[in-house]
């Protein structure tokens, strides 16, 4: 079946097009129909951003990342804009930057009384915790090529200190394999005592990992005051008391209604955060 004709299209016709070409997964006519919008209509930042959500569905992320820049460059309220931006950076790893647009997106969803559910919340959680990882993975490859170099410090002050004993012809031989054997009994020493120091290095490094409930669903840091809902939803008060004076007067999660009065504190989770952070200092860098 030959596709329609689309030359004669307004440019609203063409995004409109592009939409349902969207809807039945044809990314690439439907790149094609916004394409030939944004070239009747340069102005409009909307067309962008359909055109960078298809790129997204075809992965092909540096494309997305340009139009959802130049969205923003003629809104920067456009949580679209926003949002598409930080989706496509965590794909190419620029953690730091998709962490800023997706925050941008979801403080823009607050002031403008926009409810997304989850969507923006659990992205904007994903790449906070991908960033985490991939500093966890430098701090790995740093101390393992410390624990390389100390290794190699210790093997060849040993053989500075036996080439030296071998150049000196006062000790008989007897003496002086016993001070070769001292030497060599001394730096195996050390070689353990330095391995057994990394082995429990790395024992914790493995257990530095912040667990998603004791992290609030808004702020998606770990919880200082919190408090829970009548949906059993357990939020940071500061955060959840600004959703429901700025947002509306709802449960962020569940959408079911909710006032400051309803806030209980959650002391059980209160002692399960404090336990956790005496046991994880590392974990206020989080």
């Amino acid at each position: 079946m030959s596709k329609p004709a689309t030359n004669n299209l307004t440019d609203i016709e063409l995004k409109d097009h592009g939409n349902k070409l969207f809807s039945a997964k044809k990314f690439e006519d439907a790149i094609t129909c916004y394409s030939k919008a944004i070239i009747k209509n340069p102005n409009n930042a909307t067309y962008f951003t359909n055109r960078a959500l298809c790129y997204i569905k075809l992965k092909k992320f540096d494309l997305a990342c340009q139009d959802c820049r130049r969205a923003l460059d003629m809104d920067q309220n456009l949580i679209k804009g926003h949002f598409f931006l930080g989706l496509s950076l965590m794909e190419l790893q620029s953690y730091d930057e998709a962490i800023k647009h997706l925050q941008r997106a979801q403080d823009l969803g607050k002031e403008q009384k926009l409810n997304f559910g989850d969507d923006i919340a659990s992205q904007l959680r994903m790449a906070r915790k991908k960033r985490w990882n991939l500093l966890e993975e430098k701090r790995i490859a740093q101390e393992i090529e410390l624990q390389t170099y100390l290794n190699q410090l210790i093997k060849e002050d040993m053989e500075k200190r036996l080439e030296k004993l071998k150049i000196d012809d006062k000790l008989s031989e007897d003496l002086h394999e016993e001070e070769c054997s001292k030497i060599e009994q001394q730096c195996e020493n050390y070689t353990t005592e330095l391995n057994n120091m990394f082995v429990k290095v790395d024992d914790r490094r493995r257990k530095r990992e912040v667990p998603d409930f004791i992290c609030g669903k808004i702020s998606f840091e770990i919880l200082q005051d919190p408090v829970i809902t009548p949906s059993g939803i357990t939020y940071e008060r500061k955060d959840i008391e600004e959703h429901l004076q700025r947002v509306g007067h709802f449960d962020p999660v569940t959408r079911v209604p909710l006032s400051v009065e309803q806030l209980i504190p959650n002391f059980s989770m209160k002692e399960v955060v404090d336990t956790f952070i005496q046991e994880n200092e590392w974990a206020l860098e989080y």
